[in-house]
Parts: C-alpha cells; sequence; structure tokens
C-alpha cells in the first residue's frame, strides 16, 4: 500500500487562506455536493438564483456541477442530451452530459477545482504569494483563471498560440496574466517548457499541471462517473445495459470517471478517443490538429490506461463539417428535412469541435461491438459552439456559404459512413505498450520516478488509493469551512 494519505503541509499557508476566504465570503463546496447538488444547503442554493452563471461570485463554486438549470439559476435536473438515431445512424443510443451549463461554459472548470481545493485546504497554497498557473490547452486554463478571480488569486494561462480566438479574448477580458506557447492543440511539451521557465524565473508560480494532478481525475471520477450512474438510472429501459462509456484522453481527467463506472458496470467498454493526425495511442504517432481542447503527443501521468478497453482516431476534418452542419441555417434545414425535430436542432449548438468528434467515436464503438438498442453509451460534451464561432467563420470565408447540398454530403461522409477504421481493441500487451509512453515524458522529462510509474500498472492500490481520496478531502473541507465561520444562512 501505498501512503497517499493527505496532511497539512503549511500552517502558515493555510491560515492565511482561510483569512482570504474569511475576507472574500468563500465557502469551499464537498465533492460530495458536486455529485450529489441537492445536498448544498438550501439557504445556498436560493442565493444562487440571484447569482449569474458567468459572475465572479464564490457561490458559483457550489455551481461546478452537471446540473444547473440556467433558465432559473436553481440547482436542476441532469444537464445532458440524447443524440436521436436519426443523426447518429447506429442501433445504440448516444447520450452526453453538457458542459455548457457550467461557469465559464466548460466542463473544465470541475479538474481546475479538484486541483485547486486540495491545495487550498492543506496548506500548500498561500494566495497572498503564489500565482496560480493554469497550464492547458484551452478549457483548463479558462476554468483555472476563473477559479482564480473568485478567490482573488492572480491567475497565469499558458496555452498554444493557435487556439480558438474565444479562448484568448475572454482570457484577456478576465484579467490574466497570458502565455501563448509555440503550436496547437498538439504542443503540450511546450507548455511544460513555459511552466519550467517560470518557475526557474520565480517561486511565486505554482503549478496547477492537470496532467499529473489527481484531483483532476478525481473530480471526475466522483462527480463525472456518479452523475452518468444517476442520468443511467434515469433514462434506462427495462432491458437498458450501461455498455460504453467515450472520452478524448486530453488531460485525462475525464476519462477518469470510466474508473468509476466500471465499478458499477463491469462490462463496460471504456474508449480513449484522440485525433488522427495525431495517434499517439493509437500508433505511437504525432502530428498537428484542430479538435481543440484532446491534447495529444504524451500519455497523462493520471491516465490509468489498464482501464481503457479501445482507442479510436477521429479525423479532424470531420467534427468541422459536422459543426458546420450542425449549426448552419441551411443545416437546420437538412436535419429538420431528415426528421429531426426543432427542439433538438436547438441543443445541437451545445455541442463544440471535440464534443462532435465524441460522437464520432461512440458511432465507432457502437458499431465496432455491434451494439443494439438496448446499448447506451455515455459521453461528454465538453463545451458549446460558443467556443468555436471564429472556426465557423474562417471555415465560410473558406468555402463559401453552406449549403442543403452540402449539409447531406457531409453527414453521409462524416457520420453514417464513419467505420471502424483506426478503431483498436486493446489487449494486455497494447496497454501496456501505451503506459510505457509515459516514461518518455515523466521520467526522462517532468521528473517522475521509474518506480511510480510501475506501481501505476504493477500494483493494484494504486489507482484504488488515488480515486478514493475524496471522502478525505470532503473532511478537510468541511473543517476547513469552520474555521472560515461563515454563517451560511
Amino acid at each position: 500500500m501505498h501512503n497517499w494519505s493527505w496532511q497539512i503541509e503549511n500552517e502558515e499557508y493555510l491560515e492565511r487562506t482561510i483569512q482570504r476566504c474569511r475576507e472574500k465570503n468563500i465557502l469551499l463546496p464537498k465533492f460530495s455536493q458536486l455529485k450529489n447538488p441537492e445536498t448544498i444547503p438550501q439557504s445556498i442554493q436560493n442565493k444562487l438564483e440571484k447569482v449569474g452563471l458567468e459572475e465572479i461570485n464564490p457561490l458559483n463554486l457550489f455551481r461546478i456541477n452537471w446540473r444547473n438549470d440556467s433558465a432559473t439559476g436553481k440547482i436542476g435536473g441532469i444537464n445532458y442530451l440524447e443524440i436521436p438515431r436519426e443523426i447518429t445512424g447506429i442501433k445504440a443510443r448516444v447520450v452526453g452530459l453538457v458542459g455548457k451549463f457550467f461557469p465559464t461554459g466548460a466542463h473544465k472548470v470541475g479538474a481546475t477545482y479538484g486541483c485547486l481545493a486540495p491545495y487550498m485546504i492543506t496548506g500548500r497554497f498561500n494566495p497572498e504569494y503564489h500565482k496560480a498557473v493554469w497550464p492547458s490547452t484551452g478549457n483548463f486554463c479558462r476554468g483555472g483563471v476563473f477559479n482564480s478571480r473568485l478567490l482573488s488569486v492572480h491567475g497565469v494561462a499558458i496555452l498554444p498560440e493557435e487556439m480558438s480566438r474565444e479562448r484568448f479574448d475572454w482570457l484577456k477580458n478576465m484579467g490574466a496574466e497570458i502565455y501563448a506557447t509555440y503550436g496547437c492543440e498538439s504542443n503540450v511539451k511546450e507548455i511544460y517548457d513555459k511552466c519550467h521557465e517560470l518557475v526557474a524565473k520565480s517561486g511565486e508560480y505554482l503549478i496547477f499541471n492537470q496532467f499529473e494532478q489527481f484531483g483532476n481525475s478525481v473530480w471526475h471520477y466522483e462527480v463525472t462517473g456518479g452523475t452518468i450512474e444517476e442520468l443511467f438510472n434515469q433514462i434506462k429501459k427495462s432491458n437498458s445495459r450501461l455498455s460504453g462509456y467515450v472520452s478524448a484522453t486530453g488531460s485525462a481527467g475525464t476519462i477518469g470517471a470510466g474508473d468509476y463506472l466500471r465499478e458499477k458496470f463491469p462490462h463496460l467498454k471504456v474508449a480513449a478517443t484522440e485525433a488522427l493526425q495525431c495517434p499517439t495511442l493509437l500508433m505511437n504517432g504525432y502530428g498537428a490538429h484542430r479538435i481543440e481542447g484532446i491534447g495529444d503527443k504524451h500519455i497523462p501521468w493520471i491516465h490509468n490506461v489498464k482501464n481503457t478497453d479501445a482507442v479510436c482516431a477521429i479525423d479532424d476534418e470531420d467534427p468541422l463539417r459536422i459543426l458546420r452542419l450542425f449549426n448552419e441555417p441551411e443545416g437546420k434545414k437538412w436535419l429538420r428535412e431528415k426528421g429531426i425535430g426543432d427542439e433538438t436542432i436547438s441543443k445541437l449548438p451545445w455541442l463544440g469541435i471535440s464534443s462532435i468528434s465524441n460522437i464520432l467515436s461512440s458511432i465507432k464503438l457502437a458499431k465496432y461491438f455491434e451494439m443494439n438498442e438496448d446499448d447506451i453509451i455515455f459521453t461528454i460534451f465538453t463545451d458549446s459552439k460558443e467556443m468555436y464561432n471564429s472556426r465557423l467563420d474562417e471555415m465560410n470565408n473558406e468555402f463559401g456559404n453552406y449549403s442543403v447540398r452540402q449539409a447531406e454530403v457531409d453527414w453521409t461522409s462524416c457520420v453514417k459512413k464513419q467505420s471502424v477504421d483506426y478503431f483498436r481493441e486493446l489487449n494486455y500487451n497494447d496497454k501496456k505498450r501505451i503506459h510505457n509512453l509515459k516514461y518518455f515524458t515523466w521520467v526522462e522529462q517532468q521528473g517522475k520516478t521509474v518506480e511510480e510509474l510501475n506501481s501505476q500498472w504493477y500494483d493494484e492500490n494504486y489507482w484504488k488509493e488515488r480515486f478514493s481520496v475524496a471522502p478525505e478531502w470532503d473532511n478537510l473541507i468541511e473543517k476547513f469551512n469552520q474555521q472560515v465561520g461563515l454563517k451560511i444562512d
């Protein structure tokens, strides 16, 4: 067994964090409350109704869950969207949790809370001294900067220069210190290099690295995994099976929900998806791609590869073409002609580029394992088209106005004909091959040990310990809030 308990590291830092929260009227939500938001104290729920979803108000920490009702401001039902078979072309049901209704408009704010909260409650972070650095390929740094603002902490965003204009505009408006590193979505090493440069420059820079900090995957294990379990029980029919979970690898936080689901549904198939232009898991590949938000060219430290049953790669052209289909007027017209209801069509803008990629990967999974009407595949709709209006403009400028004919071509070629090419079911040695790739990033470059790398593979308790830490953190959060001393009512 590893000793992975969380003790108070610095009493002085802890007291300063408590004082900061007292001054700013900040209470920290427990992981169990974000998993089951109905347990949030009613007085806080009542106050949330008067707080805007994007407002810089510490109460929005309690909105880092999947059940925000954007119309009323209340805690509501689970935000999800089932993609009709008329769109997917498969028998299996495809259901995605919707990230649009988180503060910042993306689910990544959950990962940032999972990384930041444990540091706050154990005295690892000094809000009067440290600058919180959020290395990212997109939405993680947005969520981190948002949470930094809530705490009146200096937030630092690091992301590739080729990410969408909307991301940079938002960060600038939030007053973040921004570093645009070389390259695009798959240029993760350059982000790490900038982190090392900042830390060498000043001890003020404290790195919250989503690719190695288990708070990221613990949040998804507890909150995302628990929400999917609840949603399955809500929408299942008598013969339904929770058969698949599809997640882009990205930082490997979101795919951590698959570890939770495996415990509840042992026959589950967990599929990791990536861009065909950068097929790192599929064939040790590398390259640049345009599916923003699913960074590649390395295996995150927090990815439990043993729990991944399959990998698949999506041509980055496909989700971009479907983004147009779902959002351009002529595309919506074609969908209506195909029999898709207006209610569904009105919700398709809830899906950003990586969300559409997850749908296409779900189709591959269903076709490979020959799933039928009793099978439900769950996936994640991480953010919405609001993050990518500039990409739609770029495509219109390059290809001209969209047409009904083009909509039919795009659906037929990108969805209906989505095949099991570039899909691999993983055997034991396939998984170990992927796991071994961690060595080159984490041991050679980032200071991890071979001993821990081997423990991740051979020690069955390693992942259990890390994913079971949320109750311990909740106890510390409860004590922390008691010391802050704010009246809940």
